[in-house]
């Protein structure tokens, strides 16, 4: 071979190897990276001819998002109950990107692209298509919980899950979105929108923070229900003065009547004792400072704690004013779905299970290719201080601040409430009620939140919870 047709054939061997780099580069090694690409026109027509699996709520029968055939073979996805399931299930169109549970399974939910089917599969005429989802949502509760934060006219959310699996049962807000919408850009008006007041918000605890303190106290040994706590009103803490409600001055009282009546200096006295450190190892265990480990996009996710004026958050072992912190003031801020997962593990015999919206997922076929199964999130505390800590949320609903609203209910409530003024206006306030029910034999954990009300707790939130264990217990008057 002479020279001339030596470098020809090297020439043709390098450029057949670059040819062979190249399409192994696109089909193979970055393959996902450019079906991802969101310039990637491709990527986006397949996926509107994909039918997309469809969602359940718990019964396995009750359709929350479906997927409708349109012309030229394409689909759009479809929401039966409208906004009522917005906030958990979210939505999914191609031009406008996805949201909720849609997102977070969107995987199952598109099955695998045609490309990557074998060659008789595609000249057999196959198409592809997604999983179903069958969720822990239960529909009618859902709606009563809806119903009822309607009814109050205020912003807020409620949100519910069995302690013992973390399966949940209700996920919903007030005001809410209709997701059909979203493709004509309707779907937010009104004072609509698509953020997420369950675990997105933040918002201040209040009273309910002093479960917390409660858990802390007990725990550590520090304290017991009969520990004496000065609770005269006004009292000093890190130079401000504080007062109890009413400027009540309750003297020297125990820690279960301070809960009872949410004596706000007693408390602070206990988180003052108990220091940062101690407060910050049982509000780590509770989930506070990292998101929430809830099947949901991380972007529709928000961790609680204390934060500075520019929104970051700090530590409570840092700079913080800790007996502010041990009633829920001084910059704590949290999400509904947090003070949810502080009672579950109340009921849980301190035993804190991850929270999850994912019964299992289905094929084609109906086949169950995967199931959400009950997993261990932190062990929060000993046996013995849960049934302590408790037996103490009972007396706040037997003799405390939720008696009125669960005065003759035949379900035995374990509860906590909160006021905490907002002072965005300092006229209004943010009320909430948490608790856990049957007491004796915990089923359904619970936790109400309302915006800008002009009531408590007590009168605003705890009735909202009433129907809503009510409703998932199926009994109760």
């Amino acid at each position: 071979m002479n020279k001339p047709i030596g470098r020809l054939f090297a020439l043709v061997v390098l450029m057949f190897a670059l040819l062979i780099g190249f399409t192994s580069r696109w089909t193979v090694f970055d393959a996902k990276a450019l079906q991802n690409n969101a310039l990637n026109a491709r990527t986006l027509l397949e996926t509107q001819h994909i039918k997309r699996g469809s969602i359940y709520a718990e019964n396995g029968s009750t359709l929350l998002a479906d997927s409708i055939s349109q012309p030229g073979g394409a689909y759009t996805r479809f929401y039966p109950f409208g906004s009522l399931f917005a906030a958990s299930v979210g939505f999914a169109f191609p031009n406008q990107g996805d949201a909720g549970l849609e997102a977070y399974r969107n995987s199952v939910l598109t099955g695998t692209p045609l490309q990557h089917e074998s060659v008789i599969d595609q000249l057999e005429g196959k198409q592809t298509a997604g999983d179903s989802v069958y969720t822990t949502l239960d529909a009618n509760a859902q709606q009563v919980a809806t119903s009822a934060l309607e009814a109050t006219h205020l912003d807020g959310a409620v949100v519910a899950m069995v302690p013992s699996t973390g399966a949940i049962r209700v996920f919903a807000e007030n005001p809410s979105y209709d997701p059909n919408l979203i493709p004509s850009g309707r779907a937010t008006s009104g004072g609509s929108s698509e953020f997420d007041r369950v675990s997105e918000s933040r918002y201040f605890p209040g009273s309910i923070q002093k479960v917390v303190t409660s858990i802390a106290a007990i725990d550590s040994g520090k304290f017991t229900p009969t520990s004496i706590i000065n609770g005269n009103s006004p009292q000093t803490f890190e130079g401000i003065p504080l007062n109890n409600d009413a400027k009540t001055s309750y003297g020297q009282i125990t820690l279960t009547d301070a809960l009872t009546d949410s004596v706000n200096t007693a408390f602070a006295n206990v988180a003052q004792d108990l220091g940062g450190a101690v407060l910050a190892k049982y509000m780590y265990r509770l989930g506070y400072y990292r998101k929430p480990p809830i099947d949901l996009p991380p972007d529709e996710l928000t961790a609680s704690g204390v934060r500075a004026q520019n929104g970051t958050l700090i530590p409570p072992t840092g700079a913080v004013d800790v007996p502010l912190m041990g009633i829920g003031e001084g910059q704590l801020y949290v999400t509904p779905l947090q003070m949810l997962m502080v009672a579950a593990a109340v009921a849980n015999g301190g035993r804190l299970m991850t929270p999850h919206l994912t019964n299992y997922v289905t094929n084609a076929d109906g086949v169950i290719v995967q199931q959400v199964k009950p997993t261990l999130y932190s062990t929060v505390m000993k046996p013995s201080t849960a049934t302590q800590v408790g037996a103490m949320m009972e007396d706040v609903v037997q003799d405390g601040t939720a008696e009125a609203a669960l005065q003759g209910f035949d379900i035995k409530v374990a509860g906590k409430t909160g006021t905490a003024q907002d002072c965005d206006t300092c006229t209004t306030s943010q009320v909430w009620f948490i608790a856990y029910a049957p007491a004796t034999d915990p089923q359904i954990a619970v936790a109400v939140t309302l915006e800008k009300s002009l009531g408590f707790g007590g009168t605003v939130a705890a009735p909202i919870a009433r129907q809503v264990i009510q409703a998932l217990l199926g009994k109760g008057t």
